[in-house]
């Protein structure tokens, strides 16, 4: 019995150990792409986009989202269309502020 408890705490601290091993080289690696990405972010990101074009995006994101919803939901188009109409301006507000926000 105390054998097998033995080879069962040898095995727990082999697998200890590899695993703090590979959380250290993760923290490793981490730490060295985080200079790599700050770099991208700053080129690929920093213009950004206007209200303008953040409300045209958001439009067509929003059509596309309540006619496949309105599609899916059985009804058609002209289903529930009270609430596809308020859905709509709901979400097109919030999506154009979002994407004008992150963007």
């Amino acid at each position: 019995m105390n054998n097998a408890s033995d080879k069962d705490s040898k095995r727990a601290l082999k697998i200890a150990i590899i695993s703090l091993v590979l959380i250290v080289l993760l923290g490793l690696a981490v730490a060295m792409f985080i200079p790599l990405a700050s770099v991208f972010i700053d080129q690929h990101f920093s213009p950004g986009l206007g209200l303008k074009d953040a409300a045209v995006a958001a439009f067509f994101v929003t059509v596309v989202t309540l006619v496949i919803f309105a599609v899916a939901a059985g009804d058609g188009l002209l289903g529930e269309l009270q609430f596809i109409l308020s859905g709509f301006f709901s979400f097109f507000l919030v999506l154009w502020l979002l994407i004008a926000w992150i963007f």
